[in-house]
């Protein structure tokens, strides 16, 4: 996981306002996802559809795919399907994960998660027709992108969440806890499966709907390989270190079923070495873009600093 990337090449411009990049693209994306899904009969699901989905968090992945497609040559009009679509399965995976079958969770994003509102039969049924929604919401509501595109990109998306990705890092997340001979490479499969698969996702289905050529889909594969391990470690240094509050879920439950997590093997110092390194790698996959790949630049820089959760 080390190399020896030369930090100075790859520092994020200082000029360049994430904060107000990110609030802009948010709340685009905010707004195209309220308009995605209206409450109609039966209520109660699409209710519980929207409760989550409108719940907040950062839209990194939508931000990603955005982003990507800009870098590439396209338009946010091209890319906004995609981009809520990758909300809609992250929000469903958020939705079964919290179950009691799962992670066994009562809050998300500070507020209670969706089986302890709607039921865990609700709850299911919610995650279920967020993720069809999604399929059906790029094919219908793409424009101005060719259909090979969009046919590459229903692909991507299809295998990122299914057992070749999510899915398959869920099954060995589970298998592992509490287990005491869990090693730093099953570790590795389940995050770059469960979490990393959507985000790479992310970022690369963004570019395919620009038309990207194959080196640069493979720059961009990289870049988010990188920074969605990184992101991974953070997040169990936060399990440890941060409240409730500031996470916007229970803290410490890794800890409380036992899982494997970095810190674990590596102590918190060295986990945040290996992230700071990730990042750095991550980065360096976008030299060659320059100023015009600043925002990917600045969303991996940000993602080292405390509290930040994606």
């Amino acid at each position: 996981m080390t190399s020896t990337t030369d930090h100075s090449r790859v520092m994020t411009p200082p000029t360049f306002d994430l904060v107000g990049y990110l609030t802009g693209q948010q709340a685009k994306v905010e707004a195209a996802l309220d308009q995605s899904i209206a409450v109609i009969y039966p209520q109660k699901i699409y209710e519980a559809m929207r409760y989550s989905l409108m719940a907040g968090g950062k839209r990194l992945r939508p931000v990603l795919c955005l982003a990507t497609c800009e870098l590439m040559g396209g338009t946010l009009e091209m890319a906004m399907p995609t981009a809520c679509a990758l909300e809609m399965i992250h929000t469903m995976s958020l939705i079964h994960d919290d179950l009691p079958a799962m992670d066994n969770d009562d809050y998300r994003r500070g507020k209670l998660t969706n089986h302890k509102v709607y039921g865990e039969d609700i709850a299911i049924l919610a995650g279920d027709g967020l993720l069809s929604y999604a399929f059906e919401f790029i094919a219908a509501q793409t424009v101005q992108v060719a259909p090979q595109q969009v046919l590459q990109v229903i692909a991507r998306l299809g295998r990122a969440v299914g057992a070749a990705g999510l899915v398959g890092g869920q099954v060995v997340d589970l298998e592992s806890e509490g287990k005491p001979d869990v090693t730093v490479e099953t570790l590795n499969f389940i995050h770059r499966h469960k979490t990393g698969a959507l985000l790479e996702a992310s970022v690369v289905c963004g570019a395919v709907l620009a038309n990207a050529t194959e080196v640069d889909l493979q720059r961009l594969s990289r870049y988010a390989q990188n920074i969605g391990l990184a992101f991974q470690i953070i997040d169990d240094v936060l399990d440890i270190t941060a409240t409730q509050e500031e996470l916007g879920k229970t803290a410490g439950k890794d800890l409380q079923a036992q899982k494997a997590t970095y810190p674990s093997f590596w102590g918190i110092e060295e986990s945040q070495r290996q992230a700071s390194q990730l990042i750095a790698d991550a980065k360096a996959e976008l030299v060659a873009w320059g100023e015009k790949a600043q925002p990917l630049m600045a969303i991996a820089t940000i993602s080292l600093l405390a509290n930040i959760r994606f």
